[in-house]
């Protein structure tokens, strides 16, 4: 019986690659209240999947999205400011 063995490392070796940037962390932090926003959204849709609507749930999932347009509106107000070259 011949042995199989592998023909490339058992271990993937350690790439400096794998860590974000700092341009990438902070483009995170200038959308994290987007994010926050979302994920507030999508815990009040999901908390309906098991119940019907309340009045109360509705007006949840209503300031909820709101707060989504609003931290969409000041994130494309700010990337519009940031354009170089002044294309704004």
């Amino acid at each position: 019986m011949k042995s199989i063995a592998a023909l490339q490392n058992l271990v993937t070796p350690w790439s400096d690659g794998l860590e974000p940037s700092d341009a990438e962390l902070d483009a995170i932090e200038r959308e994290l209240p987007l994010i926050l926003a979302e994920v507030d959204l999508l815990d009040a849709l999901i908390s309906l999947l098991d119940r019907p609507a309340s009045e109360f749930d509705a007006r949840r999932i209503r300031r909820a999205r709101n707060r989504v347009l609003a931290a969409r509106t000041t994130l494309t107000n700010q990337a519009v400011a940031f354009v170089p070259g002044g294309a704004a």
